[in-house]
């Protein structure tokens, strides 16, 4: 009973999310989708910005998208492998092993995802979207790290 408990508890939150992240990219029209809807409102908010920073801020959009996501399945990753109990309220200190535990995994996740796009019509593939979502993943680590000290010190 308390192994299901924590697989449930833990481990099932990350799962879903990799299961959302693997579903969105399987999505062969993902840019056309997100285009439909950041687009319209960049022009009904900035009616003369040229085509071409258009085109800039929404690929900056979906590149913020990629660290925003991969930030969040760090964390969850991160609380899945520390698996804290009610009892430690705080106390447990931070490990650096279960954050570069949960960033390897992140990495790792990344890539099959990429891996997994050479499948998908009209998705590339690369190399630097790896990168950014490992990057996300650090920002998310870091954050909750510098909040956590921020924390203590009150």
């Amino acid at each position: 009973m308390q192994k299901s408990r924590i697989l449930f508890k833990y481990w099932l939150p990350p799962l879903v999310w990799m299961c959302l992240i693997f579903s969105a990219s399987a999505d062969a029209k993902s840019y056309q989708h997100s285009s439909a809807l950041f687009e319209p409102l960049l022009r009904w908010l900035f009616p003369h910005m040229a085509q071409a920073q258009v085109e800039f801020f929404h690929h900056l959009f979906r590149k913020t998208a990629h660290l925003t996501e991969y930030s969040l399945l760090a964390l969850l990753l991160w609380r899945a492998i520390r698996q804290p109990q009610k009892t430690d309220r705080g106390s447990q200190p931070w490990r650096w092993d279960q954050a570069g535990l949960s960033l390897a995994m992140v990495f790792f996740y990344a890539a099959t995802d990429e891996f997994h796009q050479i499948f998908v019509p009209t998705r590339t593939p690369l190399v630097s979207d790896v990168i950014i979502d490992t990057t996300g993943g650090a920002i998310g680590l870091l954050l909750l790290w510098g909040i956590g000290k921020i924390l203590k010190h009150w």
